[in-house]
């Protein structure tokens, strides 16, 4: 059994007298210690898969598992624990505190869970060892974007969850965020999800899923992934 599984998930939302179906038989796994880019265009479901296997969504039907979990079966209780427990949020928007310094806002996100990773070493990890007491407003974009990823490791999650991470940076900050998420998931062994438009960043993936109108439309694995450093768009 593969580590994450979506077996033929729906998500149709109910607006009005109008059923919007935004995933449409989703079927799909990723492995341990995998990186997986689910790509496709706006308004393809990606976004949702994302949310469903966060927990932030419910599916309508279908089963999602991580492990040996099955995150479709879960209540609204269960759903708050699994966010805080099991998983990483990395959004395009770094959603840092903006009066705490980028060491106190990776101890906030320590503090829910039950053997969290050392604050100052996990900024060290990511490069921001000398930024410990800077505020958010006192480093570049790139760097609150390396604080957000620590606050998300420093959870020690099951799963690191990356909605367009590098949406908000220059294509050279980019770069280096990509490069940190491959070498974290390659270094830790904890599988991570980004979601993009973009088609380039397929090519630093271990799995691709094609997303087009609510399904996987294709599914790849790279036996030989670049390394993000070599990545141009």
């Amino acid at each position: 059994m593969a580590f994450i599984e979506f077996q033929d998930v729906r998500k149709v939302y109910h607006m009005g007298s109008v059923d919007v179906t935004a995933v449409d038989g989703m079927t799909f796994s990723v492995e341990k210690g995998e990186l997986c880019v689910i790509v496709g265009p706006s308004g393809a479901g990606k976004t949702t898969v994302l949310n469903m296997l966060g927990g932030m969504d419910k599916p309508t039907s279908g089963v999602i598992r991580l492990g040996d979990r099955v995150v479709s079966d879960m209540d609204d209780r269960q759903l708050t624990y699994y966010r805080r427990l099991d998983i990483g949020f990395v959004f395009q928007f770094y959603n840092l505190v903006q009066n705490l310094t980028a060491v106190e806002n990776v101890e906030l996100a320590a503090q829910i869970c039950p053997d969290p990773l050392p604050a100052a070493e996990v900024l060290e990890r990511v490069g921001l060892g000398h930024r410990l007491d800077n505020f958010p407003a006192q480093l570049s974009g790139g760097e609150q974007q390396r604080v957000a990823i620590a606050r998300a490791i420093a959870k020690n999650p099951q799963l690191l969850l990356c909605d367009e991470p590098t949406g908000a940076l220059d294509y050279q900050t980019g770069k280096q965020i990509l490069e940190l998420l491959q070498d974290t998931c390659h270094e830790t062994g904890q599988p991570v999800c980004i979601v993009t438009h973009n088609l380039a960043f397929t090519q630093i993936a271990d799995r691709v899923i094609h997303v087009r109108e609510g399904r996987a439309s294709k599914i790849e694995v790279n036996s030989h992934p670049a390394s993000a450093a070599t990545v141009e768009w």
